[in-house]
């Protein structure tokens, strides 16, 4: 053997390794992702605050009030969302309700949505079952993929999102949706490339640009023993299909396909 060659057990090590690194990136991100949301949050119940002093009019100082009280309730969901998060949410697989984990994310992502014009739709099927995951990399997936669904439709639209059950193949699917400029296919079939964009870089909410993200999401899924299907349509949007098995399920069976890439003109 070659002084190069790794043992499986070091192959096994290394890929540990990799998915520990990966999941502390995505909890960096989610970090982030809430910190600015709070700051956002305290900013609005700084200034509604001053003006609600420098005004002494009742009608303005209500005003002042209503602002300042929305704003803590906007508060007290995400603090309640992070606490969703951290609980029972390792670095290990574990059962996870997708349900919650998008309703978790839409907290955190909605002022933005609505700083783009974006509405989301969510439709779920009633009483899915949890899939076998690791949270916080598949929260990650979902911010990845809501914000390029975002990003396709610079004049805002509606995305959604649907949740389903796949019993043949022992999974849960959901998808996300958007109605914007779609892929041609040279695009396509590039696009889970690390370091491939067609974005100039960040967009004004700062994200976006280092062709990084789709890669991760295909080596999120990989690991998770899922798949991944895309649907894209140039001037009609793309559709993010992802199945994942569920908790229940044979861990060392993986839904049957692997990743596929539809385009039409």
């Amino acid at each position: 053997m070659s002084t190069t060659e790794s043992t499986p057990d070091e192959l096994q090590r290394l890929r540990a390794q990799v998915a520990h690194l990966r999941n502390k990136a995505a909890l960096g991100d989610l970090l982030g992702t809430t910190t600015h949301e709070f700051n956002n949050i305290l900013m609005t119940i700084m200034n509604y605050a001053k003006m609600g002093i420098r005004h002494p009019d009742q009608a303005t100082r209500d005003k002042a009030l209503d602002k300042i009280l929305a704003a803590s309730e906007r508060a007290a969901k995400i603090t309640h969302s992070v606490l969703g998060m951290a609980k029972n949410r390792s670095g290990d697989f574990a059962p996870v309700e997708l349900g919650q984990l998008i309703e978790e994310t839409m907290v955190l992502l909605g002022r933005e949505m609505q700083q783009f014009r974006v509405q989301v739709e969510v439709q779920a099927e009633p009483n899915l079952p949890k899939v076998r995951a690791i949270g916080n990399e598949i929260q990650q997936v979902l911010l990845n993929l809501l914000t390029n669904a975002r990003q396709a439709m610079d004049k805002g639209g509606q995305i959604t999102i649907k949740l389903s059950h796949v019993p043949q193949e022992n999974c849960v699917a959901f998808s996300i949706r958007d109605y914007g400029c779609g892929m041609p296919p040279e695009v396509l079939h590039r696009i889970f490339e690390p370091y491939y964009t067609t974005k100039s870089g960040p967009d004004a909410s700062g994200k976006g640009g280092t062709g990084l993200g789709l890669s991760a999401c295909k080596e999120v899924i990989e690991q998770h023993q899922g798949r991944i299907r895309v649907d894209s349509t140039v001037g009609k949007g793309t559709m993010f299909t992802l199945f994942l098995p569920i908790a229940s399920a044979n861990p060392d069976q993986k839904p049957a396909g692997d990743f596929a890439l539809n385009a039409a003109g």
